[in-house]
């Protein structure tokens, strides 16, 4: 299984990088997590087939982690996609996801569609399947709008990909991140504290209670990109592959 970082940038694209967004393959997996503004030509970028991805996962509804998703649909109507989708996320993705495409691209959302497009509502510590991959969604804690906020616990073929989204720390984390294979934490700045948001330095406190078995930090700030080569973690890049 290989998990590809599609886009690994923050909302203001520090250092070039595209929104975040994510690629999960394996044997029977292909899906999403996240879905930032640019995330589709970082995916045509990077020669990913988007028919061939049968899920997308959201953790919240900014725009660096939800605006690619209406850009998506759009390619999949004119690609005459015929493979089912579903989209999923916390509460109100449905009415969401129909104000962002409409403000987009007007009455798209109106239009018949080739596929089925499933838009689901995730339910914090509710594992929802879908298909190969089983998701845990934790409430986290990134302010008063754009949410509800989830972090996701993705178990697939025996392995377990965990992921903060956008948060402050918040002790939902633990259970989230604890003894995960691979463990995606945002990390937006080194230790000045941003409200909403998580410093290294705040998670390092932590990562005993944690124990990930593996570390890559994301949603770097310049603050952070300027220090990655003295971190002593991995971190994130566009583009970026690795096997779980």
């Amino acid at each position: 299984m290989q998990l590809r970082f599609v886009g690994s940038g923050d909302a203001f694209g520090s250092g070039g990088r595209y929104n975040t967004c994510f690629h999960v393959t394996g044997e029977r997996v292909n899906f999403l997590l996240d879905c930032g503004a640019s995330s589709l030509p970082a995916l045509r970028s990077q020669g990913i087939v988007r028919d061939d991805i049968d899920l997308v996962l959201i953790t919240h509804f900014h725009g660096d982690h939800f605006g690619g998703v209406p850009f998506l649909l759009l390619d999949a109507q004119f690609t005459r996609r015929t493979r089912p989708l579903a989209i999923a996320g916390p509460k109100g993705i449905g009415m969401r996801l129909t104000q962002l495409r409409e403000a987009m691209f007007e009455n798209s959302s109106k239009r018949e569609q080739r596929f089925e497009l499933q838009v689901v509502e995730l339910t914090p510590e509710a594992t929802a399947s879908f298909g190969a991959v089983a998701v845990t969604p934790f409430a986290v804690v990134h302010g008063d709008s754009g949410g509800p906020f989830l972090g996701y616990r993705i178990g697939i073929e025996g392995r377990i990909i965990a992921y903060t989204g956008d948060t402050e720390w918040t002790e939902a984390l633990i259970g989230l991140g604890r003894d995960a294979d691979l463990f995606i934490s945002e990390a937006y700045t080194f230790e000045r504290p941003v409200k909403n948001h998580l410093s290294l330095k705040t998670l390092e406190a932590r990562l005993g209670e944690i124990r990930p078995k593996r570390l890559i930090l994301t949603h770097m700030s310049d603050d952070m990109l300027g220090r990655l080569d003295s971190l002593g973690y991995e971190t994130a890049s566009d583009g970026l592959v690795v096997d779980i």
